[in-house]
């Protein structure tokens, strides 16, 4: 995932789309009296901060500048790397004849600095370091043309590329790729956090991310409802109550997973003993009598139920907080018969791999549980493709929510989360690409059943939402402790031997 320069904590919360970025840039100017060339200013600067400090002997420079503002920002950036010495080339594509407003104001000052802009008949190959300033945040079609090739020429280089505001060809509201787009190392956003640089391929091509709100008054951000949160396991674990002197096993709740069909066992183990690390009271494995009696002899604090049929379900599930139905679960006569008795029990449910596959062939609806489906799945579930979850996921996980209620976690890159009501969507901006193996999924399955299952000694407990925006973030964060050692070759078991120090952890 992307990181802000030191720590993700540094990253603002709030997430918008590209045209209320835009109308919060307008409100700056037009309400509050910045000038545009002010902003275009701060803009530059910020970025040539992010340049020096990642790339200090960067000495040949090349901007891709284009003709709006972003081009401008990048004619700032070309200034200011003259002014300290460094040799600076500015290609330019679009109409730069007409230039106008704030960009021809930094096109000029270019000048005045002994900069000369040039056409790009193709990207130097001698470059220590490229700057994107091309297009900005307001692209909705394809690349193409000399765009195109501009970006696919950069892509092809070894030299590391600033991309300013958002790398050139990244769709700002869903994270989608429009023909093609520049693969950045580092990125600095202005103003307002494009939820599409965090989801999707957004962190792909944003590579390191940086912003800076220039200094824009806090009243501008009044006027505009952030589209969607950013939520990291710094804030999420906020929510989590300290366990008091007196606590039992009876207050941190009692999971059940129901799965773990012939050959699957694993992943029913991997989910229960991910409950445990969680912080569950108790945890049972509802499993096939096949392996019943091998799954726990490596961790007996496990407690193992051999469940037949549905009536030995009933019994398994009768003093359990939360199901987590799904892991191994199979798609098979045992399978489904335990599938259809869980969705009878009146019990919150957070369900996962085959149980969501057998979902998606059955119309239900039920405000208590948790859907927790990859693209592949999700598509299944609404019936489209995973091209068209992946074209906009924040659409996708609404829909699934809409369509079968509760709270809906669509996994991937980017998580998100999304429930009842007007809250707006989260982004899960931790993890790692280190946790796209298989198990990782029944792992968190795990871990949301553990927090959903919490009983507060007040009562008051946490709303599902929560607890589950809680969960994915802490998933994420031991993830990325266990990436410490390194991203190939981790283990779902890794991410659960992480667990427990992750939540130890007293600071960010």
């Amino acid at each position: 995932m992307p990181r802000s320069s030191g720590e993700n904590n540094r990253l603002p919360y709030a997430l918008y789309r590209a045209g209320q970025v835009r109308a919060l840039d307008r409100c700056a100017i037009d309400t509050h009296g910045i000038p545009g060339s002010v902003l275009m200013e701060r803009a530059g600067s910020a970025a040539f901060d992010v340049l020096r400090a990642r790339w200090p002997d960067a000495r040949r420079i090349c901007v891709l500048a284009g003709a709006g503002n972003n081009g401008g920002d990048g004619y700032v950036i070309a200034r200011l790397a003259l002014e300290q010495g460094r040799p600076v080339r500015l290609l330019t594509l679009g109409d730069h004849g007409k230039p106008r407003g704030a960009a021809a104001d930094a096109a000029r000052a270019f000048a005045a600095a002994g900069g000369t802009a040039e056409p790009c008949r193709g990207v130097p190959a001698d470059a220590d370091l490229i700057v994107d300033a091309l297009l900005g945040t307001g692209l909705e079609r394809p690349l193409d043309g000399d765009w195109a090739r501009t970006v696919e020429q950069a892509n092809a280089l070894r030299t590391p590329v600033l991309a300013v505001d958002i790398p050139t060809g990244l769709h700002a509201d869903t994270g989608r790729v429009l023909g093609c787009a520049v693969r950045a190392e580092a990125t600095v956003s202005f103003i307002g956090l494009k939820q599409g640089m965090l989801t999707g391929l957004g962190p792909d091509h944003c590579g390191e991310l940086h912003f800076d709100g220039l200094d824009v008054p806090p009243a501008v951000y009044a006027t505009e409802v952030l589209s969607a949160r950013r939520l990291d396991w710094c804030k999420e674990r906020e929510t989590l109550p300290r366990r008091r002197p007196a606590a039992h096993k009876g207050e941190q709740g009692h999971v059940l997973v129901v799965g773990g069909a012939p050959g699957m066992s694993g992943a029913a183990r991997l989910a229960g003993e991910a409950a445990l690390r969680a912080g569950a009271g108790l945890v049972t494995v509802a499993t096939h009598p096949e392996h019943a009696q091998l799954l726990n002899l490596t961790r007996p604090e496990l407690m193992v139920r051999a469940v037949e049929d549905a009536e030995a379900l009933v019994q398994a599930a009768e003093r359990a907080d939360v199901i987590a139905l799904g892991p191994g679960l199979g798609k098979g006569l045992w399978g489904t018969t335990l599938f259809e008795q869980a969705l009878e029990l009146d019990k919150p449910l957070v369900v996962d791999a085959d149980a969501l596959n057998l979902l998606a062939t059955r119309h239900r609806r039920n405000p208590r549980w948790v859907l927790t489906p990859h693209p592949g799945e999700a598509a299944r579930l609404l019936g489209s493709s995973v091209a068209d979850v992946e074209h906009d996921r924040f659409a996708a996980v609404q829909a699934l929510q809409r369509r079968f209620d509760g709270v809906a976690v669509l996994k991937g890159a980017g998580t998100l989360i999304h429930g009842p009501g007007t809250r707006p969507t989260g982004l899960c901006s931790d993890g790692n690409p280190g946790m796209a193996t298989g198990g990782m999924g029944d792992t968190l399955t795990g871990i949301i059943a553990a927090l959903l299952a919490r009983r507060p000694r007040d009562g008051a407990r946490p709303q599902p939402e929560e607890s589950v925006a809680a969960a994915v973030c802490l998933h994420a964060a031991a993830g990325d402790r266990a990436a410490r050692g390194g991203e190939s070759g981790m283990l779902p078991g890794d991410l659960i031997d992480a667990l427990r120090a992750t939540l130890a952890e007293s600071a960010c």
